[in-house]
C-alpha cells in the first residue's frame, strides 16, 4: 500500500479482506512518492501520482499486490469537484479505478489553486485538525453519509474486478 494514511491502509485491507475471505491478509502501509504535488489538480497529475506511488512499491518491494491511492481535485464544465485515481497491480497487470467526484465549493477550489491541500482547507473552513486521516472532505460535507474510506473502497472494490475475472478481461 502506497501511504501510510490509515484511511488509506483501512480501505485497501477492507476490499482485500472481503475479494479473499479465507486468505490472511497482511497489508502494510509504506511510503511510495508520488512525483506529483502534495495537491494534486486535474485528472492527469492525480492518475498519475497514484501510478507513480505503484511503479515505486513494485521496483521496491515484494507482494502479491500493490496498489495506491491518489486524491485530486479539478475544474469541470459542471463545477469543481474532488475525487481519487486508485491503482492496483500485480505482477502480469495494472488496473486502474476512480472514485466518485465530490462537488467542491468554489472557495475551497480556490484555495487548492492557490497552492493549499484540500485536507488544510476543510480543517479551517470546518475547524477540525487533520481531517484528511478521518472522514475527509467527503465526510465534512456529506455529514457523514460518506467518508473518504468509503470512497475510496468503493473505487477499489470496482477496479478488482479484472483480477477477479480474469477471462473476461483478457
Amino acid at each position: 500500500m502506497g501511504s501510510k494514511n490509515p484511511v488509506k491502509i483501512n480501505a485497501a485491507k477492507t476490499i482485500f479482506q472481503r475479494y479473499f475471505p479465507e486468505s490472511e491478509i497482511q497489508c502494510e502501509g509504506l511510503h511510495a512518492p508520488s512525483g506529483v504535488a502534495d495537491q494534486p489538480l486535474g485528472e492527469d497529475d492525480t492518475l498519475a501520482g497514484a501510478e507513480n506511488r505503484v511503479a515505486f512499491l513494485k521496483a521496491n518491494h515484494s507482494a502479491d499486490y500493490y496498489c495506491a491511492m491518489e486524491g485530486g481535485a479539478a475544474k469541470f464544465a459542471y463545477g469543481a469537484a474532488t475525487f481519487a485515481f486508485v491503482v492496483i497491480a500485480n505482477h502480469t497487470q495494472s488496473i486502474v479505478g476512480r472514485s466518485c467526484n465530490l462537488p467542491l465549493p468554489n472557495q475551497i477550489y480556490d484555495a487548492l489553486e492557490q497552492g493549499e491541500e484540500l485536507g488544510h482547507v476543510m480543517d479551517r473552513v470546518f475547524n477540525t485538525t487533520n481531517i484528511k486521516q478521518k472522514g475527509g472532505a467527503i465526510g465534512l460535507l456529506t455529514n457523514n453519509l460518506a467518508t473518504r474510506e468509503s470512497s475510496y473502497t468503493q473505487a477499489l472494490t470496482l477496479a478488482m474486478a479484472p483480477f477477479i475475472h480474469q477471462e473476461l478481461y483478457k
